[in-house]
């Protein structure tokens, strides 16, 4: 762990004996997982290296996501689970979902609704899935017709993104709960891997095998919601 004002490492964790492929931070707790499904969460104001040691995954965990109440700890897996966890409270899953049928990389909890998280699947599932976990159920889901990478919730809008790989290689803007597609933006040519939105909530930015950095227009700023764009254009690309 670095303070990034004085560019120095504070903390210097152990405990997992294979690569962590998922971080996630609740306040003073990190949440880290690794190949063998493994979670660990860890205070980093005290000296234990772990404080729970939870076998969360059959095999990789591939993502976390703490809900915005800091609550509930979402986890993914290579085992093709969505798992829900109460922060510090259990070592067992609140609620487990099995409908996916490949790896899960892409969750995030939706802003608007308490409790709604949206997952995606990979290469041999490509479904967008939509999870009420106040009551542990299903609450919708839509083939998209490509992997899934990743994928983020507007601030201002009902409407989440999503990143894809094979085989199109899109970032496609969804209305929620119709799941009706809104936008469909192309530019990249390999699997759109990383995905995040800027701080008003107006634009984001994306990352791909291509080695560019591409930074869309797509969604009304949070702090400005009487102003809607109807286009939802890219402006600027780094190589």
């Amino acid at each position: 762990v670095f303070d990034v004002e004085t560019k120095k490492v504070i903390r210097d964790f152990q405990g997992h004996l294979n690569d962590v492929h998922a971080l996630a931070w609740n306040g003073d707790t990190l949440c880290t997982g690794c190949d063998d499904g493994i979670l660990l969460q860890r205070d980093i104001r005290g000296r234990k290296q772990f404080s729970s040691f939870i076998r969360a995954h059959g095999s990789r965990i591939c993502s976390f996501k703490v809900s915005h109440d800091g609550r509930h700890l979402a986890s993914g897996g290579n085992d093709n689970m969505v798992c829900i966890w109460d922060m510090g409270r259990s070592d067992k899953p609140v609620h487990r979902f099995s409908e996916h049928t490949a790896a899960v990389k892409a969750m995030a909890w939706s802003p608007q609704r308490s409790g709604l998280l949206a997952t995606g699947g990979g290469s041999t599932d490509r479904s967008l899935r939509f999870w009420n976990t106040n009551m542990g159920v299903s609450v919708g889901s839509l083939d998209t017709g490509s992997q899934i990478c990743n994928l983020a919730w507007s601030l201002s809008t009902n409407e989440l993104v999503t990143t894809h790989g094979y085989s199109g290689n899109e970032i496609m803007v969804w209305k929620y709960p119709t799941l009706k597609k809104v936008a469909a933006l192309t530019g990249h040519t390999s699997r759109v891997l990383q995905l995040a939105v800027s701080p008003e909530g107006s634009s984001i930015v994306t990352g791909a095998g291509d080695e560019t950095l591409r930074f869309w227009n797509i969604w009304p700023s949070a702090r400005n919601l009487h102003h809607i764009k109807s286009e939802r254009t890219w402006h600027s690309v780094i190589r």
